[in-house]
């Protein structure tokens, strides 16, 4: 049996934090600090019924984490709410088994049954392509920072897309209070 089958994909629970921070901290290597703070300050939002926090599960264990919260698009006739899926994250023991690709079919399958949208990704073109997430731009998307190259703006149409929904994507302050939007160049 591959070990993908094994995955258990489940709600975040009060008693996953610590092992959902290390993960994160594991994961992200140099990054890992200011990307476990990023999640700390997410869990606020998705309290409040602003996103959802999935883990992966093996054998008791967490293995892997996903977030997403909701941001808004600028669109020309109003404000649109729209989910932002950052960050995800595997253990690198379990990476390259399906565990981050089975954890965002599971967020996305469950934002697919709410009024959601459109979900935003600043990631690696080549794996989130594989995921089904598109370039933001041809969509009339715009990316909330020009930090942010073009490749990684990317965006997952959901059902509820209607064509007039194009516009800025606006991350909420979590983000920016945390530097986690676009690339720091380490030089400047």
């Amino acid at each position: 049996m591959r070990r993908e089958r094994q995955v258990r994909h489940r709600v975040e629970q009060p008693e996953d934090r610590l092992a959902v921070r290390e993960l994160h901290r594991e994961a992200f290597g140099d990054h890992g600090r200011v990307v476990a703070d990023l999640v700390d300050g997410l869990r606020a939002r998705v309290g409040a019924g602003h996103g959802i926090s999935l883990v992966a599960e093996v054998g008791g264990g967490v293995v892997g984490h996903v977030v997403l919260t909701d941001a808004l698009l600028d669109a020309p006739r109003r404000l649109v709410t729209v989910r932002v899926l950052s960050p995800l994250a595997v253990l690198p023991a379990a990476q390259r088994q399906g565990v981050g690709r089975a954890l965002v079919a599971a967020a996305l399958q469950h934002e697919s049954t709410r009024a959601v949208p459109v979900v935003f990704v600043e990631g690696d073109p080549g794996y989130y392509s594989r995921l089904g997430f598109e370039p933001g731009g041809p969509h009339g998307f715009r990316k909330p920072s020009l930090r942010i190259p073009d490749a990684a703006f990317q965006a997952f149409l959901l059902p509820s897309h209607e064509p007039w929904m194009t516009g800025t994507l606006v991350y909420p302050d979590v983000f920016w209070r945390h530097d986690a939007v676009g690339l720091r160049d380490p030089g400047a």
